[in-house]
């Protein structure tokens, strides 16, 4: 069975998709950015911050942990932001690292966003 799923704690999808899908024991949740947040047209430090704060409330509202986290697929407009991003995702994740990829693009859904993070989480069911 797959269960489609918006959440009331992140930006209101205005787009033909959902926030996430279950199925199987994974969640497989949408690329997460800061549209529509204070840190918008701040830089990708400020946006990755927010990112992060948005799978914590998935995390939560899902009862999973960061030990089920399997996969993250970033885009980002400059890979030489990396240095920047990366110590982000290292206190984030807490020693539980997933698989990843790493993708730099030539632009996001607004000009003013420089990262975008989907993800895979195992699930409980």
């Amino acid at each position: 069975m797959v269960t489609r799923i918006n959440y009331s704690s992140l930006p209101q999808v205005k787009g033909p998709y959902v926030h996430a899908v279950k199925h199987q024991g994974l969640l497989y949740i949408s690329g997460l950015t800061a549209l529509g947040t204070e840190s918008q047209q701040h830089g990708v430090e400020a946006q990755t911050l927010t990112i992060l704060r948005q799978i914590t409330s998935v995390l939560e509202q899902e009862k999973c942990h960061k030990s089920d986290l399997i996969k993250f697929t970033i885009f980002v407009k400059d890979i030489k932001q990396l240095p920047l991003i990366r110590p982000l995702l290292f206190n984030f994740c807490e020693g539980n690292l997933p698989a990843c990829s790493l993708v730099e693009i030539s632009n996001l859904i607004h000009q003013d966003l420089q990262i975008e993070i989907e993800l895979i989480v195992a699930v409980r069911d």
